[in-house]
């Protein structure tokens, strides 16, 4: 599920639309658009239900590595493949 008021701008993942979706449906969630930071990505996965998370622009331009986001991930308790 993509929040297109929040895709592209690095701004954090809009949380509560999460929130409602995963309520509404039974289905696994992606959360898509927003996420600027690790602790985004970190947080969408402490407040909201969502099966995973996609983030791209971080990745794309060198403002994180995948490897040193999923580290952050997992010290924060969230299971990753790593």
């Amino acid at each position: 599920m993509t929040s297109m008021d929040k895709d592209g701008t690095k701004s954090g993942y809009d949380c509560a639309l999460y929130q409602a979706i995963c309520a509404a449906v039974s289905v696994p969630v992606i959360a898509s658009g927003g996420a600027g930071n690790e602790a985004d990505i970190v947080e969408v996965f402490q407040t909201t239900p969502v099966t995973a998370a996609l983030a791209a622009s971080i990745f794309h331009y060198g403002e994180l590595s995948i490897a040193q986001t999923k580290q952050t991930l997992a010290k924060a308790g969230i299971p990753v493949r790593l």
